[in-house]
């Protein structure tokens, strides 16, 4: 549990607080519950500039969620209160950090499932206000954008291409908060379409390594399955009408056997490569449009960028544009609390440039939070905001 009591000894009045970034150096507290990742880590920045990953904990709900084809998010939230924390105090206890050491407090406020969301931010403004530390409420999807400055160090500016479960983007990082969105899916994310064709073709959850697995065996040139979109202009994206085309070639091969199964699982993660790999090449010459004089990154992010076929696509249509393909570690794409902690640091680094603190006691959970806010809504919004 976290103790208030420890974790306010020897706090400061806020009056007395050293301004953020003033400090040699900087550590935070990370915690991320936005969807079926319990997760809290310590990332320290030090004063040359080297950042150090001090502790990663994440706990997976794959074993909550399995009968279920799905996260259940009423289950998801649940786990989160049972667990947090104990994985906070253990994210502590291996980086050997009190929260006396730690310079701020970072928290997912968003986008994600919003049972989890509140429970991962009212545990961090609690801890927080107790320790008298600020609190950092960070995006989700900034946390995936800012990965690759922590362990590749790469330059602003260079383009994203976020693919996981809930989200499919091509996004411009420009710098800290600066997001333009270039394109992005119009219904499915990718991630999704692997966990509904997983479902549809009975293998197990999670989906994406699942069918990886079955499509290493199988030809993917017996089910000739469409590329979506390709035969528009742009770099918007959809998956909807390919899932479906699987769905009609397994009602047609009916019953399937498991080389049938194979065979199919293949040919849908051809298709899927295919796709991001035009969109991607078509992104990168939006890019080099907009940066002419800059030397070309493109980074990956999200758990699908595990795939080891998109992994190969997006490495031959980096290579043919000259460009730079960062795929950070498999463990810091999928959801993770380091991102968020480095996303922390980056922000308050930010604010101190200007002469600013940052505190986000007053934020709210947020299920829906685009990076770009100035991006049209592409499938349609509410009062909770854009969908996408």
């Amino acid at each position: 549990m976290i103790s208030p009591q420890a974790a306010s000894a020897n706090a400061v009045d806020p009056e007395n607080r050293p301004a953020p970034g003033a400090a040699a150096s900087l550590t935070i507290l990370g915690i991320e519950t936005s969807c079926d990742e319990t997760a809290a880590a310590v990332v320290r920045l030090d004063a040359d500039g080297t950042p150090h990953v001090l502790s990663d904990i994440i706990r997976s709900q794959v074993d909550e969620h399995a009968a279920f084809g799905g996260v259940v998010p009423e289950i998801a939230a649940r786990a989160h209160i049972s667990v947090l924390d104990t994985i906070v105090a253990a994210a502590m206890e291996e980086a050997a950090v009190s929260f006396d050491d730690i310079d701020a407090i970072a928290a997912t406020a968003g986008p994600g499932l919003i049972g989890g969301v509140i429970v991962g931010l009212m545990t961090a403004k609690a801890a927080a206000l107790a320790a008298n530390k600020p609190l950092i409420a960070v995006n989700h999807l900034e946390g995936h954008a800012l990965t690759a400055r922590l362990t590749d160090d790469v330059a602003f500016p260079y383009l994203l291409l976020l693919v996981s479960g809930g989200h499919t983007q091509f996004l411009l990082v420009e710098g800290v908060g600066a997001y333009r969105r270039l394109g992005s899916t119009i219904d499915d994310a990718v991630g999704e379409a692997f966990d509904k064709t997983a479902k549809l073709l009975g293998l197990s959850y999670p989906g994406g390594p699942a069918v990886e697995a079955a499509a290493a065996k199988g030809d993917a040139r017996r089910f000739p399955l469409p590329r979506p979109m390709l035969d528009r202009p742009g770099i918007d994206l959809s998956f909807a009408g390919l899932k479906t085309a699987v769905r009609t070639a397994a009602h047609r091969a009916a019953p399937l056997d498991t080389q049938a199964v194979s065979d199919l699982c293949a040919s849908f993660q051809e298709a899927v490569s295919d796709v991001i790999g035009e969109k991607s090449r078509r992104a990168l010459e939006l890019f080099a449009t907009a940066h002419p004089d800059v030397a070309p990154a493109l980074v990956v992010a999200g758990g699908v960028a595990a795939n080891s076929a998109i992994r190969e696509k997006l490495d031959s249509v980096t290579r043919a544009a000259g460009a730079r393909l960062v795929a950070p570690p498999h463990r810091l794409c999928t959801d993770n609390a380091a991102m968020i902690a480095w996303a922390g640091i980056e922000r308050m680094r930010d604010a101190a440039t200007r002469g600013e603190t940052v505190d986000d006691q007053n934020v709210s959970p947020r299920p829906r939070w685009p990076l770009d806010a100035n991006a049209a809504g592409l499938i349609g919004s509410g009062r909770k905001g854009a969908k996408a």
